[in-house]
């Protein structure tokens, strides 16, 4: 697949790290160096801008290497990218630690993952097909 990208920063255009790899690594667009405090959010360009196909989206999700050593992780996980959004691609930080987190133009960030939808259609009923699972919810399995 063909994506058409226009990337405003000198950074590299996320790429795969690994052959297998599902997830494409974004790096932060920044004129100068930010500091997340802990429990802080902060929304961090990376200069990118897409046109995905229809029936695309581009979903944002955290490094689990910047999660485990720092505690940072993406609010909104995943966060999503319509097929008809043009603006910039920003990524809303949290940082989970007890320690404040410095970011630097260039820091891989998060990474960018291409999946296909699909749109449903409601259609509404009385009743529903019945399962062996039924309305079992949070923790219906045990511990």
């Amino acid at each position: 697949m063909t994506i058409k990208v226009i990337n405003k920063s000198a950074n590299a255009l996320p790429a795969y790290e690994t052959e297998h790899a599902a997830g494409m690594d974004v790096r932060a667009f920044l004129e100068e160096e930010i500091t997340i405090a802990p429990l802080e959010r902060k929304l961090v360009g990376t200069g990118l801008f897409i046109e995905l196909p229809v029936g695309y989206e581009a979903q944002i999700r955290p490094r689990s290497g910047l999660a485990l050593k720092s505690g940072i992780t993406v609010l909104n996980t995943p966060g999503t990218i319509d097929a008809d959004y043009r603006g910039e691609i920003k990524i809303l930080l949290v940082n989970l630690s007890s320690e404040p987190f410095k970011v630097n133009n260039g820091d891989r960030i998060a990474q960018i993952v291409i999946a296909r939808h699909e749109q449903a259609i409601w259609q509404e009923s009385v009743e529903l097909s019945d399962t062996s699972r039924g309305a079992g919810g949070y923790g219906h399995t045990g511990v």
